[in-house]
């Protein structure tokens, strides 16, 4: 047996993986495809970059996921504890300013005397004598991928998925938009609201629903994320589904009518600085010039600065109740684990979660000690069970 753990993947996963392993004394190797080759959703060279909100949802603990913050909190996470210090205003959920987060989890990476960055991109065999953890997430590589399916003998399976995109906050008419939360809840009034009326609202749909997107052919299958729906997609399910969805007025009063709006468009703060804002519930699969046009018609956006477009890619995912224990490794080869959104788990908190537990456990395999199983009252077990365990 090598004397290093190998984690393959430098996202949330992996990142967290790699430093449960290391801070328990036990080098790690941790490959990092980036800078030299990166995915169709990645920008940065940052390790544990955000591509999708920058939201790891609710922070309270009568919520489910507010609940699990705390369990990986009282377990020292590092990407729990580096979401805390890099948040932003989101009302009630923990929303991160993404350059600041990565930066500050690279950072924090590169200081552990136990832990070696190799930044190239891992697609040999997976030694049988080393222990591995493959947190490569959705946006596995090609040749990675061929190398996962020659050891789980699966068929790759995937669905796609979209991001929204973030404009200037000084391009936002501030004469229409308004700051405040569903139901003015007290101390939630970091969101920037657009009212729209029923005559703008559905001009804008109409617009929305017949505009160019990307690769119609390909995106228009039933392989959608229904979590994470394109905004053009979830229109074309009908006149109104928006005004049920990440456009519901419920619960706001337009200042300028004193009545409640036809529908709402909220913009949610995505830096430290408070410059920039994302369209929430916007991913969106349109062509970029669709998107500035189409988006502009949104009342309160007509001179928006987009400086980031939304885009879709596809993700791809193992079949993790036939091929997983619920420790994270592999039933016909212990020696391997997988962990974050390539197991299946959805959300940035969830793979956290995973790569905690893997991280945990494949040192355990590394020092031949029983493997940890969490009790059935952890949110964390409740994950493996939703999840991993058929």
């Amino acid at each position: 047996m090598k004397d290093y753990i190998r984690v393959i993947g430098g996202g949330l996963a992996g990142c967290e993986a790699a430093y449960q392993i290391a801070k328990r004394g036990i080098k790690v190797k941790l490959y990092e495809m980036k800078p030299n080759v990166f995915s169709p959703a990645h920008s940065n060279s940052n390790l544990a970059e955000i591509v999708c909100s920058n939201s790891f949802k609710s922070n309270s603990i009568t919520n489910a996921c507010g609940l699990l913050k705390e369990e990986l909190r009282k377990l020292e996470s590092l990407l729990v504890k580096c979401a805390d210090e890099t948040s932003v205003p989101a009302g009630q959920a923990l929303a991160v300013d993404r350059e600041e987060f990565s930066k500050l989890v690279t950072s924090q990476i590169e200081r552990m005397d136990n832990i070696e960055i190799i930044r190239e991109e891992f697609y040999k065999s997976i030694d049988d004598d080393c222990i591995t953890i493959i947190a490569t997430g959705p946006l596995t590589s090609d040749k990675m991928e061929k190398q996962i399916l020659k050891f789980t003998g699966e068929n790759r399976l995937y669905f796609y998925d979209a991001a929204a995109p973030i404009v200037e906050k000084n391009s936002i008419n501030m004469n229409i938009g308004f700051y405040g939360d569903r139901y003015g809840k007290e101390g939630d009034s970091s969101y920037i609201n657009l009212p729209l009326n029923k005559e703008e609202y559905e001009k804008f749909y109409n617009e929305l629903i017949n505009a160019e997107v990307v690769n119609l052919h390909n995106f228009e299958k039933k392989e959608i994320f229904e979590g994470c729906m394109p905004i053009e997609v979830m229109a074309k399910r009908g006149e109104d589904t928006m005004r049920f969805g990440p456009l519901k007025p419920v619960g706001f009063i337009d200042p300028r009518t004193n009545t409640m709006p036809y529908a709402i468009v909220q913009l949610r703060q995505d830096n430290e600085a408070g410059t920039l804002y994302n369209l929430v519930g916007f991913q969106t699969n349109l062509k970029f010039g669709e998107q500035k046009r189409v988006f502009s018609m949104i009342p309160g956006l007509e001179k928006a600065e987009f400086v980031k477009y939304g885009v879709m890619h596809r993700n791809t995912y193992i079949n993790s109740p036939i091929l997983l224990n619920s420790t994270f490794n592999l039933k016909n080869n212990p020696n391997i684990f997988f962990a974050g959104q390539i197991t299946g788990v959805e959300g940035y908190v969830e793979s956290i979660a995973s790569g905690l537990s893997a991280g945990i456990n494949a040192t355990k395999i590394y020092n031949n000690d029983k493997l940890v199983t969490f009790s059935d009252k952890t949110v964390i077990r409740s994950i493996i069970k939703i999840y991993i365990v058929s």
